[in-house]
């Protein structure tokens, strides 16, 4: 029975799932990984080439989730943000792009 008002609810779109919401205290604590590379102001790393690493703080949070979601499904391709990226969850990611989103540029 329970079943069978799943599959109903499935098919009628009834489900609605909840939106991840991001933390700015939560993501104050989660990103060491990030201002090794992103703290440093004209930061350029030399591996795999020379690339000028983008300064994020200021920028929409739903840039920078789109942006770190991109490394994560390597629809972007640099390998430190791919390595840091598959690390963090949905949530992490909500975290530090609701945190970078409120500081100044």
């Amino acid at each position: 029975m329970v079943l069978l008002i799943l599959s109903f609810a499935l098919i009628q779109g009834k489900f609605v799932f909840a939106e991840i919401v991001g933390d700015k205290n939560a993501g104050r604590n989660k990103i060491s990984m990030c201002v090794g590379c992103h703290g440093i102001p004209e930061y350029k790393t030399a591996f795999p080439k020379t690339y000028r690493v983008p300064k994020i703080a200021g920028q929409r949070s739903e840039y920078i989730i789109s942006a770190l979601k991109a490394y994560r499904s390597e629809e972007r391709s640099h390998p430190s943000m791919r390595a840091v990226a598959s690390s963090m969850t949905d949530q992490d990611i909500a975290d530090v792009a609701t945190f970078y989103s409120t500081l100044k540029q």
